[in-house]
Formats: structure tokens, sequence, C-alpha cells
């Protein structure tokens, strides 16, 4: 997991010390940007281990069918996950 900054978000007003001024907004814009690649990234390796446990679900119960009902979720909502983040894809990955 890349994180090089901790997950906390300021609250607008309260980012800074009285008597600094705030940041500038471009500078703002550029921070908040590499957050949201961060986050693009971690959402992308979550759904690649999300579609291996979903796999090792199906080894386990049987069935994409039996993991579903195992979990309350559809069977296409499964299917779609295993097959869009599971072993042998390349490239961005999302969750259901």
């Amino acid at each position: 997991m890349l994180v090089t900054e901790p997950a906390c978000h300021p609250t607008p007003g309260l980012d800074m010390v009285t008597g600094m001024e705030a940041k500038p907004w471009r500078d703002r814009v550029h921070e908040e940007d590499e957050l949201v690649e961060q986050l693009k990234l971690q959402i992308s390796e979550a759904a690649k281990r999300r579609a291996l446990a979903l796999l090792d679900g199906v080894t386990e119960l049987g069935s994409i069918a039996e993991v579903a009902r195992d979990l309350g979720k559809s069977w296409t909502a499964i299917d779609k996950a295993i097959k869009k983040n599971g072993p042998g894809r390349t490239g961005p990955t999302t969750t259901e």
C-alpha cells in the first residue's frame, strides 16, 4: 500500500495557524490531485485482492452462485467482479 501522507482531511478555515496565510489554491489542487491518484491506486489494488478472495470463496463453496448467496449479493455482481479484477487482468480495475 502506497500512502505517503496521513489520511486526514483539513477542515476548511482550520487548516492554517492564526497569523499564517492559507496555502495558495493551486498548491491545494495539486495536493488533492496527488491524493486522488493514490486513492485510485489503492482502489485498484483492493479490487484485485477482493477478486482473489471471491475466487477462494468459489473454490471453498463450489460456485459463484453459492458465494453470492453467502455474501447476500447477486450472482452477476460477483461474476463481474471476478472477471473484471481477477488474475490475468491488466490495466485499470474498479469495484462492482
